[in-house]
């Protein structure tokens, strides 16, 4: 397959891809999905950065107790806090797959991360990921002093469907009261669930890490049914109010099939008086953001995070 657009590291992954020939995910049972999944992450993601102190703590939640880690970096706070949830696609990774990201923001952006272990569907379907993000980031503000955090400079961020749920509970915590959020952190968010039928996923259907089929796969996974698509905390892009809502910055990759909808979702957020910082990687793939051993420019967005992160105070 010829790929014009992607860099050419980008494509010496994905030639080394095709050769493997593995089997598709959707091809797989869940628990062997995940595995796959995990070891295919590894050689890209990276040496662990160094912080403070991690801290494995389980939290209430409406299904039970909650998995999060808490990263904490150097020096006295407090600090700036991102919540972070975790992508693939509702069904796969853990806070292992994404523990090396969570270290650098940490790091990068001197700030706490609280990265969120929220049941995986199709053991758990829509919406027991949002009701989990949503009870870890009412427990963050409501434990702020104990973890060294700012309240008023907590931010939820993800990557994929983790930038789904990070635009969901903006969506939940402006419509619950609170806690309010200094900053929305949306790597190639999944905004729109109910329609593929979009440029990006035209043109990059298949062959370029993420396919279409795998995005059905997961879709279908996660939803109770066809209807849950049409809801505003599964499709935030259909949410028919976004005013209000936290600044945002929203990172896309060009040659990413949920490229369209998540730059449509930042022209939305612009249009309702949000501040948004929309900015595309161009010769990117989804998740380049994962790979950023592999990968410059996953490097570069994870440094565009952390600045983020640290002057969420005073983006509005």
């Amino acid at each position: 397959m010829i790929r014009e657009k992607v860099y050419p590291e980008v494509r010496a992954l994905l030639e080394a891809i095709d050769a493997e020939s593995a089997p598709p995910l959707q091809a797989l049972p869940p628990e062997e999905a995940r595995k796959a999944a995990s070891e295919a992450l590894k050689p890209a993601s990276g040496e662990p950065a160094e912080v403070a102190h991690v801290e494995d703590i389980r939290i209430p939640g409406p299904g039970g107790l909650i998995p999060i880690r808490v990263y904490a970096p150097a020096g006295a706070g407090p600090f700036p806090a991102l919540v972070y949830f975790h992508g693939g696609g509702w069904v796969l990774c853990d806070l292992d797959t994404h523990d090396n990201i969570c270290r650098l923001i940490c790091r990068a952006a001197e700030a706490v991360v609280v990265a969120v272990d929220y049941r995986l569907a199709p053991e758990h379907r829509f919406p027991a990921a949002v009701d989990d993000c949503y009870a870890a980031t009412l427990w963050t503000a409501a434990n702020a002093e104990r973890l060294g955090i700012d309240p008023d400079r907590i931010a939820a961020g993800g990557d994929s469907a983790g930038g789904n749920l990070a635009a969901v509970i903006s969506l939940k915590c402006r419509d619950a009261g609170g806690p309010a959020l200094a900053l929305q952190v949306l790597v190639y968010p999944v905004t729109n669930l109910a329609s593929f039928d979009t440029p990006s996923y035209r043109e990059f259907a298949e062959g370029y890490h993420l396919s279409r089929a795998e995005m059905e796969w997961f879709r279908d996974s996660y939803l109770a049914g066809p209807a849950d698509a049409y809801h505003p905390h599964a499709s935030p892009l259909l949410a028919p109010d976004l005013r209000a809502l936290p600044p945002a910055l929203v990172i896309t990759a060009e040659c990413d099939p949920l490229r369209d909808e998540g730059e449509a979702y930042a022209r939305r957020l612009a249009e309702a008086g949000v501040a948004v910082t929309c900015t595309r990687y161009a010769g990117m793939i989804h998740p380049f953001f994962s790979l950023f051993g592999v990968l410059s420019q996953g490097r570069k967005a994870i440094e565009q995070i952390a600045a983020a992160a640290r002057g969420s105070a005073v983006l509005t």
